[in-house]
């Protein structure tokens, strides 16, 4: 499946720009830049370590940038609280699942849906009836919603008590809910079957073109990286050392040098080269 063409858009929807963060003597990100277009799916990716959940981090509001600007949009979002970003359309998971455990499916639906509800503290408090329409509404769409993504029959579960690739599901279904532009996923493959590694597959080609969607997501097995992204950033030591195809990611000896070690991207480049001779 293919999604919108990044070349049809005139500007990035995200667009980083000399990013960095500090963590006292420590520099855990260091001027990295990074630019997604509407409908990009693309990775980061990057040996343990290497920055990556720390720009997702500053990306969602969780961290202040010590230097750089991230705008979504044409806007400056550097330092904004999290959930001022989620509202203006940056939902993510993370890398250990954090559903409400103790609810079920769709309640755990039903409280993303409630950021986008239009009734007031006050409404809620009494009761009245534009509070009792609206709950209706944001109950129907939820229930609508899991049907999209093949879990109405598990819609009184306790989330706890779903499968592992079950769990994954519901939470991007959640992130889904709060009807984002950009959706981040940190390691969705993370304890993953190889089974569910390929339904995870498509599941993200599923909701991008689906949803129109712009994905960025960290992943660890290269399987669902290579399978799924249209372009990668690599990053090592909180900088990034390459950017490109998949296919010119794997062949790159600096990539290789920062997953396997300098002797293995030597011999890469001999391959390489000799390939060409």
């Amino acid at each position: 499946m293919t999604g919108t063409n990044p070349s049809a858009a005139n500007d990035p929807l995200l667009k980083v720009t000399d990013l960095s963060k500090n963590f006292g003597g420590l520099r855990a990100v260091n001027r990295i830049n990074l630019e997604l277009f509407p409908g990009d799916l693309a990775g980061l990716i990057g040996p343990n370590g290497a920055g990556k959940t720390t720009a997702f981090n500053l990306i969602t509001g969780v961290y202040y940038p010590t230097e750089g600007q991230i705008n979504f949009k044409g806007q400056d979002i550097g330092g904004l609280a999290p959930h001022v970003i989620n509202q203006m359309g940056i939902a993510r998971t993370f890398q250990n699942i954090r559903l409400f455990p103790s609810l079920t499916v769709l309640e755990n639906v039903c409280i993303a849906y409630h950021s986008h509800a239009g009734y007031s503290m006050q409404d809620a408090i009494l009761r009245n009836n534009k509070f009792e329409v609206q709950e209706k509404e944001l109950l129907e769409k939820a229930q609508d919603f899991l049907g999209i993504f093949n879990m109405q029959d598990r819609q009184g579960e306790i989330a706890r008590n779903l499968p592992y690739g079950q769990q994954r599901r519901l939470e991007i279904a959640r992130a889904l809910a709060a009807d984002p532009q950009l959706l981040l996923l940190d390691e969705p493959a993370a304890g993953m079957n190889p089974n569910e590694s390929i339904a995870l597959m498509d599941l993200i080609h599923f909701i991008r073109d689906r949803f129109k969607l712009t994905i960025l997501l960290i992943e660890h097995q290269m399987r669902v990286v290579m399978g799924v992204c249209e372009k990668i950033t690599v990053m090592d030591f909180g900088e990034v050392i390459a950017y490109g195809k998949p296919d010119e990611i794997q062949s790159d000896p600096r990539v290789i040098e920062a997953y396997l070690g300098r002797g293995a991207a030597e011999l890469s480049e001999k391959l390489q080269r000799s390939k060409t001779q």
